[in-house]
């Protein structure tokens, strides 16, 4: 029988990443890794520079600023990433075609271009499905509910609702499963280092798979706190409604990224509450890898963090 594994209290190690198909991309810094288990089995991994979609990079590190830059960025990265694992299970000759016309239109810059597109599609999307849609369902019923106050909060509702239904419902597509699995295995690795285990398949196992600082906690806040300010900032004036929704968005996001933030380095009782909802989605969002998922969470970790010089560390500050 393994021996009991020791609960120890988290420290932030500044590592973060997702899942990709049949893989995990890890971001330390400006240093990140893709690790894609291939179709024959083996377990591929690149390591490149991010160069950050800022203007400047001391744009990433101001507070209430450094939100909307971040999400950018893990956007793009996340696309690119994204593209770049399933490229591994695309058709070679088809792939191919579709490289050759977009070098020939964009030349060397048809992947940033590709990226921008995939973003501003994603950005729009979420924005249409989770910011307008409950706006127009909500004023469907303005006839029969007088109240504005009613209003909001009815839209409020409606908008947590559909997000958290559009979780269940892509949660339940077997393609998307596999990627939570990867999630997990991604939660569980960070975790294990985090939590002073040694980077092993047997303790990353052991690990929690649900983690203060993702995306899925990230974007919860986005609504949660959409739903606080929406229900206080009214004008009468339709478009203007609209707009402000608009406007309020990259300060929704700079609020929720700054939260998340604080929630990664602190433990406290507060800290903890702010981010149960969040946690409780992931239950959702990932699921229980299986020992060769996390091969590949490690691989992906080992290919940009020296998890044995952070542990040295903490266990020196002790």
């Amino acid at each position: 029988m393994p021996a009991k594994r020791r609960k120890k209290k988290a420290c932030y190690s500044g590592i973060g990443g997702q899942a990709v198909i049949e893989g995990i991309m890890m971001k330390n810094r400006d240093k990140y890794s893709v690790a894609v288990r291939t179709p024959e089995g083996d377990i591929d991994v690149t390591v490149e520079e991010y160069e950050s979609f800022a203007p400047s990079k001391a744009l990433t590190r101001i507070p209430f600023i450094r939100g909307v830059f971040n999400f950018i960025d893990s956007l793009i990265l996340g696309i690119r990433t994204l593209n770049y694992s399933a490229s591994f299970y695309e058709e070679e000759q088809d792939t191919h075609k579709k490289d050759k016309i977009l070098d020939r239109i964009f030349k060397d810059n048809s992947e940033k271009v590709l990226s921008m597109v995939a973003v501003i599609f994603s950005i729009a999307l979420a924005v249409g499905l989770f910011v307008l849609l409950p706006y127009y369902l909500s004023r469907l019923l303005e006839k029969v509910i007088v109240s504005d106050t009613a209003i909001a909060i009815l839209e409020g509702v409606l908008r947590v609702l559909i997000f958290v239904g559009y979780i269940v419902l892509i949660s339940c597509m077997k393609d998307i499963r596999r990627v939570f699995m990867y999630h997990g295995a991604e939660h569980k690795c960070i975790n294990c280092i985090e939590t002073g285990h040694e980077l092993t398949v047997e303790n990353v196992r052991a690990a929690s798979r649900q983690h203060k600082r993702c995306g899925t906690s990230f974007l919860f806040f986005v609504v949660f706190l959409s739903v606080i300010l929406f229900i206080f900032i009214r004008v009468e004036e339709p478009v203007a409604r609209i707009a402000i929704r608009l406007l309020l968005i990259p300060v929704i996001a700079s609020l929720s990224y700054e939260i998340i933030r604080l929630a990664g380095k602190s433990s406290n009782i507060f800290v903890r509450i702010l981010s149960a909802p969040g946690m409780w989605l992931q239950r959702l969002t990932t699921r229980e890898p299986d020992d060769k998922m996390i091969e590949v969470g490690i691989a992906a970790v080992e290919a940009v963090f020296d998890w044995k010089e952070y542990l040295q560390k903490q266990s020196d500050e002790l």
